[in-house]
């Protein structure tokens, strides 16, 4: 039987990332993946994908609308050449997944394939073309998520789909009706608005992305109806049927009158649930709450003393970049040091264009605790860089304590804003003033001057060129 310092069930984000840094550290260490590839949700179906078509799309969207602007003449008309944009996104996966495989093999990190189940928590066997019973002494659960959807709805995966099958569809939908504003229904949503479909968002809550401070909730709903793409706010949907190629989703209002949908695609985009099947995860010792999350405590460690789990799989937000971390504070645990996560400082980004991004506290969340705040908010229109890209819509915001100055959130929309955030999580990781991001010299002209005069005008109500 091959014996194990770590064993790693799921290869995405959180559990590639555990298992280099266990590698780095000295560890024997095996990941095991049912997939036929590694890189899970993100690499394969979910955060790579995604951008490609977005960036394709976006392109396509720049060439029909900006290049007459910008003085580039094109010969003849501008067309979409679907297939290959899809060939293109494939490829850019592949890459990415052979990357994966690099790096096991460069931190000898031994890789079965199969679902891993556990026999007890100390022996794991997995079934599949590497089929064995394998020791571990420690195990990090890292089996992610996957899409949610609603118990009436039946998703055929051909004309009802989820975010896995609408980055592989062979044709651009005429009208693709998305239930759910949430961070996959707008960015999916807008690709194929890009491209021709007409897109109708159907929304439960008052707002899209709910989650976001309401201000940038409102400026992303803004910019995307002059996309054109269609709203449909405090709608509850209350069945889905789908007759040939044609989807009718029939939604009540907030007033309770029934509307109905028709599209040719319906995308359910209502979350995600986390992924425990097969884990068999009782005979280890390993409890799950109510919504199917494998329990932890502030160690990531479960039930289970010498089993931890990370990512999707555990409370917490879903994201590719918040696993990372916790697979690395997994490692750096096992190992003997003390890392430590800030979950307040781990941001939040749409990848529509305007990107959206955040971290640290909303204004809503700052009014709820009462906590005395200062903001300061800066257009995009107003700097010479946006005008220069074409790229003016939105705006940067700074909430700062009212009387430390110590910089409580960041909320961003803008070209570029997923890059931004950063100098935001920076700043805050260091207990920053508002003062300090104020006085950092900002090269000219960038993007990132729009953080510097949202901070000015945060301090002391002056920012520069507004």
């Amino acid at each position: 039987m091959n014996q194990f310092d770590v064993a790693v069930i799921g290869s995405g984000p959180g559990g590639y990332v555990a298992a280099i840094r266990c590698a780095q550290l000295g560890m024997k260490t095996v990941i095991i993946e049912k997939e036929a590839t590694l890189g899970g949700t993100c690499l394969n179906v979910g955060c790579i994908p995604s951008k490609s078509l977005l960036d394709s799309s976006h392109h396509y969207e720049t060439a029909v609308k900006d290049f007459k602007t910008h003085g580039i003449d094109v010969a003849g008309e501008i067309s979409v050449n679907f297939s290959q944009m899809i060939a293109r996104k494939r490829e850019v996966v592949s890459t990415t997944v052979k990357g994966i495989d690099f790096l096991m093999d460069k931190n000898k990190i031994t890789v079965l394939r199969g679902l891993g189940s556990f026999e007890d928590a100390t022996h794991i066997k997995v079934t599949g073309p590497d089929e064995q019973l394998i020791e571990a002494k420690h195990t990090i659960i890292a089996t992610g998520s996957s899409p949610g959807s609603l118990p009436f709805i039946n998703v055929d995966k051909e004309r009802v789909i989820t975010s896995t099958e609408a980055l592989e569809l062979s044709e651009i939908p005429k009208h693709l009706v998305v239930i759910g504003g949430g961070v996959i229904g707008l960015e999916l949503g807008q690709v194929y608005r890009r491209l021709g479909a007409e897109v109708s968002v159907i929304e439960y809550a008052d707002r899209i992305s709910p989650v976001l401070d309401a201000g940038l909730s409102k400026e992303l709903m803004k910019v995307m109806k002059k996309q054109g793409v269609k709203f449909y706010l405090s709608h509850q949907v209350m069945a889905v049927e789908r007759k040939g190629d044609t989807v009718a989703v029939t939604a009540n209002d907030k007033k309770g009158v029934a509307q109905t949908f028709e599209g040719d695609y319906c995308l359910v985009s209502v979350g995600r649930k986390p992924h425990t099947e097969g884990l068999n995860a009782a005979a280890a010792g390993v409890s799950l709450n109510e919504r199917g999350q494998v329990e932890v405590n502030s160690h990531l460690q479960t039930t289970a003393a010498n089993i931890y789990a990370v990512g999707d799989v555990v409370r917490g937000t879903m994201l590719a970049h918040k696993a990372e971390e916790e697979g690395v504070l997994v490692a750096e645990y096992l190992a003997g040091q003390k890392p430590h996560i800030d979950y307040n400082l781990i941001p939040n980004v749409i990848y529509t264009w305007p990107e959206v991004a955040s971290v640290g506290k909303t204004e809503e969340e700052l009014k709820a605790a009462n906590v005395s705040y200062k903001k300061g908010q800066f257009p995009m229109r107003a700097l010479g860089r946006s005008r220069a890209s074409m790229d003016t819509d939105g705006f940067i915001k700074i909430l700062a304590h009212s009387e430390t100055d110590e910089i409580l959130g960041a909320h961003m929309i803008g070209a570029r804003a997923a890059d931004l955030i950063t100098e935001a999580v920076t700043a805050m990781e260091f207990r920053a003033s508002a003062e300090d991001l104020a006085r950092m010299s900002h090269a000219h002209p960038t993007y990132a001057e729009a953080v510097k005069e949202a901070a000015l005008a945060a301090t002391e109500d002056r920012a520069l060129h507004s």
